[in-house]
């Protein structure tokens, strides 16, 4: 089956957002949405998330799914707000709770905080399936960016967060805590085992040079051919040279605080003081 696939492009974080429609049907579900937030002010809004309800509305869908592909690093998570306009199950990979830990540390967020994913309706492992309404959808553990990472194979498509980028652009960096470029490597070829016809729906996309217009969508088929790090058979060696070589000149992304506190907790805020406040913390020295 060959579902309906509609494109939110975040241009403040670059990020591409999905309502993925069964065909000739009313059930949805929805990828990697985003929460607005201006680190200056820290001000959120709802914005990019309203675009992606409105359309639901619009389309009169059922939402049975807010899927994550991974812990963002680069963006806040909109799906709380978008389960209780919309309603849908909010999922992620079981791996979540080595992020969860290895971040409530790096946080110093106590006992209090839960390490076990119970703040997800779902944690997929390695091989399980779901549907959106008749339309069934896969999961594969693709770790390397993250130990989180998921692609979610829905009939002919393929939604691989941050794993791949547009052939024109490469692959996911892996230098954060618990990535592996050797990992990366193995998850893609996963990926590229499937057919050659597979739709690519990627996570970001930067515009590469040369490149006018943004794009979010290619193939398996053309990803093995065209792709600039891991295309034309380039072999783990070579793939994870280059990897930890480029990685190590990359600063974080701008966001990487506020966001991995947030989607850690699928999405909420920390809890609130006593005065109904609610604040983020920046930990010194720990990235």
């Amino acid at each position: 089956m060959s579902p309906d696939v509609k494109a939110f492009f975040d241009h403040a974080t670059n990020t591409v957002s999905y309502v993925v429609r069964e065909p000739q049907g009313s059930t949805c579900a929805i990828v990697d949405s985003v929460l607005d937030f201006d680190q200056a002010s820290g001000r959120t809004d709802t914005k990019s998330a309203d675009a992606i309800v409105d359309h639901v509305n619009k389309h009169k869908l059922r939402v049975d799914w807010i899927l994550e592909t991974h812990v963002h690093a680069d963006h806040l998570s909109a799906a709380p707000y978008l389960q209780e306009r919309i309603g849908g199950k909010i999922g992620i990979g079981d791996h979540i709770t080595v992020v969860q830990d290895t971040f409530g540390k790096v946080f110093n967020e106590g006992t209090e905080f839960q390490r076990d994913g119970s703040q997800f309706d779902a944690l997929f492992k390695e091989s399980d399936s779901f549907h959106i309404g008749q339309l069934r959808g896969d999961v594969m553990h693709t770790p390397g960016h993250t130990p989180a990472c998921l692609t979610y194979v829905i009939g002919d498509a393929a939604f691989v967060g941050d794993t791949l980028f547009m052939p024109d652009f490469g692959t996911a960096r892996c230098d954060f805590p618990g990535g592996s470029s050797e990992a990366l490597f193995n998850s893609i070829q996963r990926i590229l085992a499937l057919p050659d016809d597979t739709r690519v729906f990627v996570g970001h996309d930067y515009k590469a040079p040369g490149r006018d217009d943004f794009a979010w969508e290619t193939t398996v088929g053309e990803q093995k051919e065209l792709n600039v790090h891991i295309g034309k058979g380039c072999c783990v060696e070579d793939f994870v040279r280059m990897r930890d070589e480029r990685d190590a000149t990359l600063g974080m992304p701008r966001l990487i605080l506020p966001s991995i506190q947030v989607n850690m907790r699928a999405g909420q805020m920390p809890p609130r003081d006593d005065a109904g406040n609610v604040y983020l913390k920046i930990p010194i020295n720990k990235l």
